[in-house]
Order: C-alpha cells, then structure tokens, then sequence
C-alpha cells in the first residue's frame, strides 16, 4: 500500500492552522494537506479535493459534521474512485496520531484517528 495521504478541510483558516501545529509538533512536513472553503463553491471544493488527494489512499478529516466541507467530502469519497474514508470533527490529537500510522488502509487509520480524538477530550473541574 502506498503511503496514506491526509486531508484536512475546514471552513476559514483552520485546516492551516492545524497543519502547522502538527508540523511543529512531530517535524514531519507533508504528511497532511489543509484545504479551505472559503472563497469557492462545492464544485471548487470538490476540485481543490481532487487535487490533494491524487490517485491514491486518503483520509479526509473534516472541521463539522454537516455543511459545505462535510458534503463536499463525503460526495468526493463516494465518487472519488481512490480508497478514501472520512472523519468528522477533526483535532489535533487525532492528527498526530494519522501521521504516524500512514501505512494502514485509510478505513483503520480513520478509526484510530477517532479514537486518538475521542481519549484526548474531556472536562475538567477546577
């Protein structure tokens, strides 16, 4: 299996934002693609999809559950033709973890991601 690509798409500046932190983080450039929606439709969305996750394995991990990113991917995965899996929700803890296990189908790599994710949320009281 080729090495897994990660997407991450947001509204705004977000995907940016988490792209960066992850790369200052671990020191490993490369291993995710941000895309935002601003300033185009769903048909540029799905372009600029297009372009990031190329021919091969990918895992799309998106800011929100519903609205212009989420539909974009999920009809991008649908039609897309590569072995793609999508993650709502998307944080930073779920991101270290995807960039250090990219040898594993995406669908695996999706859910340690959630899992990663899920573990590093929680509440505290003072």
């Amino acid at each position: 299996m080729s090495e897994l690509r990660g997407v991450v798409v947001s509204h705004a500046a977000v995907a940016q934002a988490l792209v960066a932190a992850v790369t200052a983080i671990t020191g490993i450039e490369g291993a995710l693609t941000p895309i935002s929606n601003e300033g185009c439709g769903t048909e540029a969305l799905g372009e600029r999809l297009r372009e990031a996750v190329g021919s091969g394995p990918a895992v799309l991990f998106v800011d929100l559950p519903g609205g212009s990113c989420f539909t974009s991917s999920a009809r991008y995965a649908k039609k897309g033709g590569a072995d793609i899996a999508v993650v709502t929700g998307v944080n930073l803890a779920m991101l270290l973890d995807f960039v250090f296990n990219r040898d594993i189908p995406p669908a695996e790599a999706a859910r340690r991601a959630v899992d990663a994710g899920g573990k590093a949320i929680r509440v505290t009281s003072s």
